[in-house]
């Protein structure tokens, strides 16, 4: 099931921490933002295959974007 992985607040991009082209399984950690001092975890919602990553450490993201794409 392919799908994306949205930004839900604006934030900065603290770590990358899959690479694309790995096997991720519901609930791993993609990246973690940071915002307002507070670290956020990105989960994936669905099993898959880390087709793209779409930011790098140091971006700044806002709500709504696309971070990434399993599929």
């Amino acid at each position: 099931m392919a799908g994306e992985i949205v930004a839900e607040m604006v934030a900065n991009v603290l770590m990358v921490v899959a690479v694309e082209g790995a096997t991720l399984e519901t609930g791993d950690t993609v990246m973690i933002l940071e915002s307002m001092k507070m670290e956020i975890p990105v989960l994936t919602e669905h099993p898959g295959t880390l087709r793209e990553l779409r930011v790098r450490e140091g971006d700044v993201v806002q709500e709504g974007d696309i971070l990434a794409i399993v599929g």
